[in-house]
């Protein structure tokens, strides 16, 4: 007979789903004629459950997203938008993002897109991928910071933007950037280039990001979105290379 000394084992030994899970069965006479392999193989799953819940809690918080509750079944598909249900489907998969793909969305204020990202960021940490979600202005302003710091964290948060798995950058170059955080961004960018997913949100198209800086970093911000293996046909027919999906609202 277990006891609640028993079970507060499961605890010690970090396994309270398992001993969550086992409390029920014993209450409950349904599983009484079930096999002990069927037995245990419940327990197994409940602990696998939770720790993987776990881990995607953990990412979630450390993607530090502005809408943590941010998720692709909460997208409301309004008459007249150009993003469909099975498009945005296809993008929650995040094939993309395992192949190191970039994406760039685009729309006005106001439309939807930073959700639309987020929850992308949401999906790719369902399926464990380390995220970060940040606005360029504050990618800036944490560089800043650490470059005038002068104690090597500067390098640190490079390293940080250059190699997080999935990186979501809202607000890309809407406002200004000085020529320092230009050279910045076209680092981390090109560092990232094939090795790294990326996903821009931004109310400009590609073709304006370079009046959106002061000065003119050495080499400039490529205006074009990264190549991939074919075009992809936006919604009023004009075609955009290397994005796996451009998003493109009216």
């Amino acid at each position: 007979m277990l006891t609640e000394e028993d079970f507060h084992k499961f605890t010690e030994f970090r396994i309270r789903a398992m001993g969550d899970r086992l409390r029920e069965m014993v209450e409950d006479p349904t599983y009484d004629s079930w096999t002990f392999e069927e037995r245990m193989k419940e327990l197994i799953d409940a602990e696998d459950a939770a720790r993987q819940s776990r881990k995607v809690a953990k990412l979630s918080r450390e993607a530090r997203f502005k809408q943590p509750g941010a998720c692709i079944e909460d997208v409301l598909y309004l008459p007249g938008r150009n993003i469909g249900r099975d498009r945005v489907a296809r993008w929650a998969e995040c094939r993309w993002v395992e192949d190191r793909e970039v994406m760039v969305m685009i729309s006005r204020s106001g439309c939807g897109k930073s959700y639309i990202a987020q929850a992308l960021g949401n999906a790719a940490c369902r399926r464990l991928i380390r995220t970060r979600y940040t606005r360029l202005q504050d990618v800036c302003d944490d560089l800043n910071r650490s470059r005038v710091a002068g104690d090597g964290t500067y390098y640190e948060r490079m390293d940080d933007y250059k190699t997080v798995p999935f990186l979501i950058v809202d607000d890309f170059l809407t406002t200004p950037v000085a020529t320092q955080n230009a050279v910045d961004l076209f680092e981390i960018m090109e560092a990232r280039e094939n090795r790294r997913a990326t996903l821009i949100a931004s109310q400009l198209e590609p073709n304006e990001w370079y009046h959106t800086h002061r000065g003119r970093a050495h080499g400039g911000l490529d205006p074009q979105p990264h190549r991939h293996s074919g075009p992809v046909r936006g919604p009023r027919g004009s075609e955009h290379e290397g994005v796996p999906g451009f998003a493109k609202e009216g």
